[in-house]
């Protein structure tokens, strides 16, 4: 005899319908919930990759320039300046006054990489140091040239770019070691613009005070009118004989590279040509005045040589 009760058997029977079709519902909530979560995931992340890719390649650029920006050279020039007089353990002062009167060029600067993060740029190049006249280093030398590695990063007070200089014992050693030459008695301008150095950096010329035009003497005779002469430079070059025979050099080797170049050199030469009067003007002396036309003597050559690279 059967002991199980009819009415609870037919009980379990209704109920497992219920239960089967529960679970499956529970199931398929579960899985949608799961396949719209990983939906929305994805596109958040998507989105954010897409912009960070894009402000990315917008920067880039941008930060590439600094490279082989005037501003990134003056500044790699003050730090190894810097470094130098920490090297020699004396004359910080003279050193930093010496800086601003050398010139820095870097042939064929090239971007390394780029820190979004850090906002900053890695370069490599070849750095070529002219010092002022009236100094060199041990053994006679007035140039010292070196491959450096350099990080171009905002300055924390947001002043500007600050540089990180790498390997640069190739310049800063040697430059540890400078010292005053003797300066040749100042020569009159030769037909072949013949050209002599300066008084030594630091004396003063009493025959210039920036900002005050002086009368121009019969022998400063360079490539433009002087009776024009407006700019703190223009009026340098017209008191003295020497930075005339220099501007005459300066401007025929201009004349000349212009006839001989391509579109492209033409083109480069004309926008060179607007930066070096800039800083020319900008200078307060006569020995930055010099220094200024001796690089850009030296870069017309370049370009006019497809060796450029500045």
């Amino acid at each position: 005899m059967d002991d199980r009760d009819p009415g609870a058997e037919d009980a379990a029977l209704q109920r497992r319908p219920f239960n089967k079709w529960l679970i499956i519902a529970l199931v398929v909530a579960v899985l949608a919930g799961v396949v719209l979560a990983s939906t929305l995931l994805d596109n958040r992340w998507s989105g954010g990759g897409e912009k960070s890719d894009s402000a990315s390649e917008a920067k880039g650029p941008e930060m590439e320039k600094w490279c082989a920006a005037q501003a990134s050279y003056d500044a790699m020039k003050r730090e190894l300046f810097r470094r130098a007089a920490q090297v020699r353990g004396d004359d910080e002062a003279a050193y930093a006054r010496l800086a601003d009167f050398a010139l820095l060029r870097v042939n064929g600067p090239v971007a390394r990489g780029i820190d979004d993060r850090l906002h900053s740029v890695s370069c490599s190049g070849t750095a070529v140091l002219s010092l002022p006249p009236g100094v060199a280093v041990a053994g006679g030398r007035r140039s010292l040239s070196g491959d450096v590695d350099y990080t171009i990063e905002p300055a924390a007070d947001g002043t500007g770019n600050v540089v990180r200089l790498g390997n640069a014992d190739a310049i800063v050693i040697p430059l540890a070691t400078l010292s005053r030459v003797a300066a040749p008695t100042p020569a009159p301008a030769q037909t072949d613009n013949a050209v002599t150095d300066e008084q030594p950096v630091g004396t003063p010329d009493a025959s210039q005070s920036p900002g005050q035009p002086q009368p121009v003497p019969q022998q400063a005779s360079p490539s433009f009118n002087c009776a024009n002469a407006r700019t703190r430079g223009e009026i340098a070059v017209c008191n003295d004989s020497g930075l005339a025979a220099l501007d005459r050099q300066m401007a025929a080797q201009y004349n000349a590279a212009v006839s001989e170049a391509d579109a492209s050199r033409r083109r480069l030469l004309e926008r060179t040509r607007t930066r070096f009067l800039s800083y020319r003007d900008r200078c307060a002396t006569n020995e930055c005045v010099a220094n200024t036309y001796r690089g850009r003597i030296q870069e017309i050559r370049d370009i006019a040589a497809d060796r450029w690279r500045g």
